[in-house]
């Protein structure tokens, strides 16, 4: 799974997640993509599904490039314990994305079968996207 090997800080505070993204909105790597149409934190988890369910489609044909890593460490309290004593221990990762934020691209495949991984992608992760190719 994705995770840094050091960080500055152990905990994060948790921020908005709002705004355009400028840098990340085309295409550098690959002829077909997934960009984001809304802002979310996505985990290191969902990243991991979505590259096996667009590799197993690509039936090891093409090239993917995963655009995102999840950074940010978010903390959790274990169940049942009295507020109070402090922030919880990090438990897992995750990237925040902001609205037009390219998260995966691909290259060597048909454009049919980028759409059908494409479309398999989006139902695993917890914000819409759409598809895109370069042009």
């Amino acid at each position: 799974m994705l995770q840094p090997k050091n960080t500055k800080f152990r905990k994060f505070q948790k921020s908005r997640v709002k705004g355009i993204e400028s840098n990340t909105n085309q295409l550098r790597f690959g002829q077909f993509g997934i960009k984001t149409t809304a802002a979310a934190r996505i985990p290191a988890r969902t990243i991991e599904a979505v590259r096996r369910v667009i590799t197993r489609k690509f039936r090891r044909l093409g090239v993917i490039w995963i655009r995102v890593f999840p950074d940010i460490s978010v903390t959790e309290k274990p169940a049942e314990v009295r507020m109070g004593k402090g922030k919880g221990s990090p438990q897992y990762w995750v990237c925040k994305v902001k609205r037009g934020t390219i998260l995966f691209e691909f290259d060597g495949v048909t454009p049919q079968l980028a759409k059908q991984a494409a479309r398999l992608a989006d139902s695993k992760l917890p914000v819409k996207t759409r598809f895109i190719t370069y042009s």
